[in-house]
């Protein structure tokens, strides 16, 4: 989709995915978050939560590769422009299984005409309905190419 195609209101839901125990550990692996709430099972039985949850840029980041598998930013994407408020409001569980809403809540075109910028509200979710992320995304896309 290009710029043209979007519309302020338009939403996009993604399909699930569960978190799993292997992404727990390759992501505190990678990042080098080694804290107790995500590789700690004994010490997080008695912590607030009962048992080790997600990192929470691990959310962000599977919200993020939700997204992309919508298949509608791909064609047309030039450059992420920020993340803003981006707010964790519920611990994602191993287990859990999420998806991510896209909301389109802005589209404009830039100075130079030859692309827009798309404000987006990601809304991760889980299995059971609850928000467990949210924040808005924005996103530089193509113009339609003349014909």
């Amino acid at each position: 989709m290009f710029f043209e195609d979007f519309s302020v209101g338009q939403t996009f839901t993604s399909q699930g995915r569960t978190i799993t125990e292997t992404d727990v550990v390759l992501f505190a692996g990678w990042s080098w978050d080694t804290n107790p709430p995500h590789t700690d099972a004994e010490s997080m039985r008695e912590s607030r939560f009962g048992e080790r949850i997600a990192h929470g840029m691990l959310g962000l980041s599977v919200a993020m590769g939700l997204a992309s598998r919508l298949g509608i930013f791909e064609d047309s994407s030039i450059a992420l422009l920020g993340i803003e408020g981006w707010r964790f409001h519920a611990p994602i569980r191993i287990g859990d299984t999420v998806h991510v809403t896209v909301e389109i809540t802005g589209a404009r075109r830039t100075s130079a005409g030859d692309a827009g910028i798309l404000s987006r509200r990601f809304t991760l979710t889980n299995q059971h309905g609850d928000v467990v992320q949210s924040g808005d995304i924005g996103l530089m896309v193509r113009t339609r190419p003349p014909r």
